[in-house]
């Protein structure tokens, strides 16, 4: 899934206010991080990963996590990324009805 630059400034908006879910420290992204992030991607659709360690390689290591967990990397603002992956059941979406008012 490709997003716009306008799709990606509203889950910017809407990710603006939420706090970290899942947060990379000293072990690094270990698979209880994929674990934790495809978990929370199902309930929430929307999240932010904070790097507490490893800011160097925020880039990388965030195209990894969503890549291996079939999300969209939204944007990264400082040490904190923003992941979005649309729910499976339709009715479940919260964001896809205004995304596709802007695609």
């Amino acid at each position: 899934m490709e997003l716009t630059s306008k799709q990606r400034k509203l889950l910017e908006k809407y990710a603006q206010p939420m706090s970290a879910i899942v947060i990379v420290g000293g072990a690094g992204v270990t698979d209880g991080i994929h674990d934790m992030l495809d978990k929370s991607l199902a309930s929430h659709e929307l999240l932010k990963v904070k790097f507490n360690e490893y800011k160097d390689e925020k880039e990388t290591l965030s195209a990894e996590l969503a890549e291996r967990s079939n999300a969209v990397l939204v944007r990264i603002i400082g040490n904190v990324a923003i992941f979005y992956r649309p729910a499976e059941k339709a009715e479940d979406r919260k964001y896809e009805k205004e995304l596709n008012k802007l695609s």
